[in-house]
């Protein structure tokens, strides 16, 4: 399945959705993203939207574009952003500041050695947080991504994939 077939599951209250669709996909050497940031990125977010359908369909775009280290990546990513935002969002959103100074006692040691760029692995866990809605997150992923030089219309964009990815696979549930 690839994007096109997939827009065309969305119904006429997708109309936008597919425009949107159309416009990410088809331009991704104007995205300001590298292939290997755009398609990790896309993989990333379809894992976290957890739409089968919408994972098929950006595999089949990915495919010949990424090596297989960029899936593992975006799995990685995924899986790791589950956690992180979940648990970051708590820490930000509470009122009472005590859980701040407590130590996460999480394992995320494969965040050290992600198998991509730390710049591209910055990116795809940019994207999951912003469709996570974590905040403290989204601002740490963004200062480390703008240390290793990644253009506001990368960032920007990933965010755009994360706002559109996500659109289609609501469009798509409500039929």
């Amino acid at each position: 399945m690839s994007i096109a077939d997939y827009k065309q599951q969305l119904g006429e209250h997708g109309k936008d959705t597919k425009l949107n669709l159309s416009s990410i996909f088809g331009n991704v050497d104007t995205s300001g993203m590298t292939p290997t940031q755009f398609y990790g990125t896309a993989l990333a977010l379809a894992y976290s939207i957890g739409d089968a359908e919408l994972i098929a369909a950006v595999q089949a775009e990915a495919e010949g574009k990424i090596e297989a280290n960029v899936d593992s990546a975006a799995k990685l990513a995924a899986t790791l952003m589950a956690m992180n935002n979940i648990y970051y969002r708590f820490v930000h959103l509470s009122t009472d500041k005590q859980f701040a100074k407590l130590p996460a006692g999480l394992r995320m040691n494969a965040m050290a050695n992600p198998g991509v760029e730390k710049a591209d692995f910055e990116l795809y866990s940019l994207a999951v947080s912003a469709l996570n809605g974590c905040g403290m997150c989204i601002d740490s992923h963004v200062g480390v991504l703008l240390k290793h030089n990644i253009s506001a219309q990368a960032i920007q964009h990933s965010i755009k994939m994360a706002a559109v990815l996500n659109a289609a696979a609501t469009a798509r549930r409500i039929g």
